[in-house]
């Protein structure tokens, strides 16, 4: 099924009107020269650090951000609200993940990390439409049948994000790797494509 409200452009590797939002939803890939100062500081907020440990001296932080840049598996993305970037994803083939050592991944199983940075834009609701968008890009690889996340366990507020975008939780885990407690989540293309992308109608964005 193809998203009938998404575009791909010029500016951005993914875009999306958001008709139950009315809001446009913006993915581009990131890059060290745009994106080390602003992800250096979302990464540093309170709200962040106990989930994702990256609250690190600006040159050791760019070490980190080059490596996952220049990492096969994986892609960041920035994401914008309204063309404001105000989140930080990131896509990676799950099979040639550290959580592949916990699940019986597919090679064509896609995953996803998510943060919001700005506090501004916490508590309004806006990490369903994004995570939704971003599901949804996942599954442009006609191949993939399933996109998983392993949150943080103590992470109800994202758990229950991932759940209200088609994740089923499956079990728990040590996930070693990561120095965490995950809670492994699964979607598949056709609980997403029949239960959550379909919207009331809205046109594409405007480029």
């Amino acid at each position: 099924m193809t998203d009938p409200n998404a575009l791909v452009t010029s500016t951005y590797d993914y875009q999306r009107t958001d008709s139950q939002l009315d809001r446009t939803v913006s993915l581009r890939r990131a890059t060290l020269a745009r994106d080390l100062g602003r992800l250096h500081a979302w990464l540093g907020n309170d709200h962040v650090k106990p989930y994702w440990q990256l609250d690190l001296p600006l040159s050791a932080f760019r070490d980190r951000l080059e490596a996952k840049l220049d990492d096969d598996h994986l892609t960041p993305y920035v994401g914008y609200l309204d063309h404001v970037p105000m989140s930080y994803w990131e896509c990676y083939w799950a099979a040639d993940d550290d959580v592949a050592n916990y699940y019986d991944a597919d090679p064509t199983d896609r995953g996803v990390h998510l943060l919001i940075g700005p506090t501004e834009y916490l508590g309004h609701g806006y990490a369903r439409p994004l995570l939704r968008a971003v599901v949804a890009m996942q599954f442009r690889h006609p191949e993939t049948d399933r996109v998983v996340a392993e949150p943080d366990a103590r992470n109800g507020r994202a758990i229950h994000t991932f759940e209200q975008c088609g994740f089923e939780p499956h079990e728990e885990f040590h996930f070693a790797e990561a120095g965490k407690d995950a809670l492994l989540l699964v979607c598949d293309r056709d609980r997403f494509e029949t239960d959550v992308l379909a919207e009331p109608a809205g046109g594409a964005a405007d480029v």
